[in-house]
């Protein structure tokens, strides 16, 4: 557990990928002295237990924002989200000691753990949250997403992982210089693709987009004293300074549904003065709550409306949600005992004199397998967030680095406008400009990058990887075991 810990520092914000190297090693060393497959498991179940438990440490923020109300559960939350994703790198542990002897044991786990934090993207939902190639977001590294997507990072780090335990059991070379080699040759890596792949300028007469952040708190957000100073904020915020050719507004930041709207909407045209505007909105339609991302063109018109397709499962809705409802349990962002329905799926939204964007609401950006599901391939990408949920320590930045890796696995910009940040516009190879701090108010003017072409991983997706760590653990099921194994 300890060693999984220390590997989880590589995440954002601390970004000390070293130790994830020295942390997994470790850890595949112990895992596949394991012995049995029982052993190996019960191994690799406290690896992760530790990777989660300080990787998703955040976790709790949202259960402290109604304290008297859903306090009680930060622990159990914790505990059992740790506990439960551990499951997979348990099966890891468990497939990697069925397959493969002791010699090559450490690199049939390394593929099933790769192989395991596929699955745990895509079952019931998905997480993938937190994936071990996420390291890598900001080193460099992460240039080769366009080609494999996060699963290709992940595999890389865990047969690095591997090799160090491999080469103290095969007697040929000290374990710690194969790792110090290692250690070097991801840094020299990173230096090498940061050079081959620049951030891409904004060229001239690119559009200028004005991202719009309240820094409004979970706790005030909703206070019938407070959300009109929220709103007020924004509107100001809108108003200064030369018009832009975009502004983009964060999650749920005005303070009525769609459909009662009031004069916000004309308030909202009348400060963007021309500029179309980009929000987020509550909607009702009976008896169906939604979240939703609409545009704000001249006249305070609604040419579009997307609602949020993917939903945070005990977050935005409640599975059972009707039964949970009698029981008084809801979701934490929940309206009623189902919450927040979904709408029909992610599509494309031509914004006139700018071009099509792919619009994401806040937990949508986390799913790399479900963006290249687009019929005409957009100009750039919308992310809008409440990350106000997610507190002020891991759960922001741990986002952010999601959406950055988005971009370059795609190949294209995103605009990423946040509650309480951070706010950024990305470039289609993860660099960031107009960035908005964490826990700040104002808004940031930024030109929007141009896109690249449409990069492998935006047209294969993830079969790929999934055939090569299938076709190894194949290979691996298929390698005669010697006695001595």
């Amino acid at each position: 557990m300890g060693l999984g810990a220390l590997a989880a520092t590589g995440l954002a914000p601390l970004g000390l990928w070293p130790l994830t190297l020295v942390g997994l090693a470790g850890g595949t060393a112990l895992v596949c002295a394991g012995g049995s497959p029982h052993g190996a498991a019960a191994r690799a179940w406290w690896l992760g237990l530790g990777w989660f438990g300080i990787g998703l440490s955040w976790i709790v923020e949202p259960f402290l924002v109604d304290v008297a109300r859903h306090g009680w559960m930060a622990p159990f939350a914790l505990v059992l989200m740790a506990g439960g994703l551990a499951l997979f790198w348990a099966g890891a542990g468990a497939l990697a000691a069925r397959l493969a002897g002791p010699g090559a044991r450490p690199l049939a786990f390394a593929v099933a753990l790769s192989l395991a934090e596929y699955l745990r993207s895509v079952v019931l939902t998905g997480f993938p949250w937190n994936l071990i190639g996420h390291v890598w977001v900001g080193q460099g590294v992460d240039q080769i997403a366009a080609l494999t997507g996060a699963h290709g990072l992940t595999l890389l780090t865990c047969l690095a992982a591997a090799l160090p335990v491999l080469a103290k059991r095969a007697g040929d070379l000290p374990a710690l210089g194969v790792a110090a080699a290692l250690g070097l040759g991801a840094w020299g890596g990173g230096l090498a693709l940061n050079r081959a792949f620049p951030p891409v300028p904004a060229e001239a007469g690119a559009p200028v987009v004005r991202l719009i952040q309240p820094n409004a708190p979970q706790h005030e957000k909703w206070d019938p004293a407070m959300a009109p100073v929220f709103f007020s904020r924004q509107l100001g915020f809108t108003a200064e300074g030369a018009v832009p050719d975009l502004v983009v507004w964060p999650e749920t930041s005005v303070p009525v549904f769609l459909e009662y709207p009031g004069t916000v909407f004309e308030e909202v045209a009348e400060a963007a003065r021309g500029a179309p505007v980009i929000l987020g909105a509550q909607s009702y339609r009976d008896p169906l709550y939604h979240n939703s991302l609409l545009v704000l063109t001249r006249g305070a018109l609604i040419p579009d409306i997307y609602d949020k397709y993917h939903l945070v499962p005990f977050g935005e809705y409640m599975p059972l949600g009707n039964l949970f409802g009698r029981l008084g349990i809801h979701g934490l962002a929940a309206n009623q005992g189902n919450g927040y329905s979904p709408g029909p799926g992610l599509r494309v939204i031509d914004l006139p004199g700018i071009g099509p964007f792919l619009p994401l609401i806040c937990y949508e950006g986390i799913f790399p397998h479900e963006l290249g599901r687009y019929e005409t391939r957009p100009r750039f990408m919308v992310l809008i967030t409440n990350d106000a949920w997610f507190g002020q320590v891991s759960g922001p930045h741990q986002h952010l680095a999601q959406a950055r890796l988005r971009a370059i696995e795609q190949g294209l910009p995103m605009v990423r406008a946040a509650n309480t940040g951070i706010s950024a516009i990305i470039g289609p190879r993860g660099h960031l400009t107009g960035v908005i701090p964490l826990g700040a108010a104002g808004y940031s003017d930024a030109p929007l990058p141009p896109a690249l072409a449409a990069t492998p991983y935006a047209g294969w997706g993830d079969w790929p990887m999934i055939v090569l760590l299938t076709a190894l653990l194949a290979g691996f099921a298929a390698y005669p075991r010697s006695k001595a194994d």
